[in-house]
């Protein structure tokens, strides 16, 4: 485990005494893992009472991930804990942001997330144009979904430039 890791758990146990001392509840310290992909952040595995970080974004953004990742992946726990299933980034969730972690309820990060962006391929309808993810271009080529401008309505063409 890297140093900058190493503060990631850190601070996902002081997030996790916070919540507890706030609700006054002894919920448990979850599992820190390192290896989520893609473009996201952080994830919470509920079920499991297990944390995700994404760890190249980690080493671009160590600061905001202690200050607004950790805790946004904690709250997703202790909304679980407190409420079972409910919206992701719903009422119950916004409120343990601000009220246990005092931050503004966002449900995205900003991160310049060209490092870890995979290809995209070209799609076009009449209005625009929009990269589409190899995942989704490889259901829209398998016949499984497609996808629909939403300014326009006219059906997502892959450009093959």
């Amino acid at each position: 485990m890297t140093p900058l890791q190493s503060q990631v758990t850190e601070r996902v146990a002081a997030c996790i005494r916070q919540a507890n001392q706030h609700l006054n509840k002894r919920m448990p310290l979850p599992s820190v893992l390192f290896n989520q992909r893609g473009k996201s952040a952080g994830s919470a595995r509920l079920q499991r009472w297990e944390l995700r970080f994404n760890p190249v974004l980690l080493a671009e953004n160590p600061q905001a991930f202690l200050e607004e990742v950790v805790p946004h992946e904690v709250a997703h726990l202790v909304t679980f804990r407190l409420y079972g299933k409910v919206r992701p980034h719903g009422r119950e969730w916004q409120q343990i942001m601000s009220a246990i972690y005092g931050l503004e309820p966002r449900a995205t990060h900003s991160f310049d997330v060209s490092s870890v962006q995979g290809e995209t391929f070209l799609y076009r309808c009449q209005c625009s144009d929009y990269p589409l993810t190899i995942r989704r271009h490889n259901k829209i080529q398998r016949g499984q979904t497609s996808y629909r401008c939403r300014q326009c309505g006219h059906p997502l063409i892959w450009a093959n430039v």
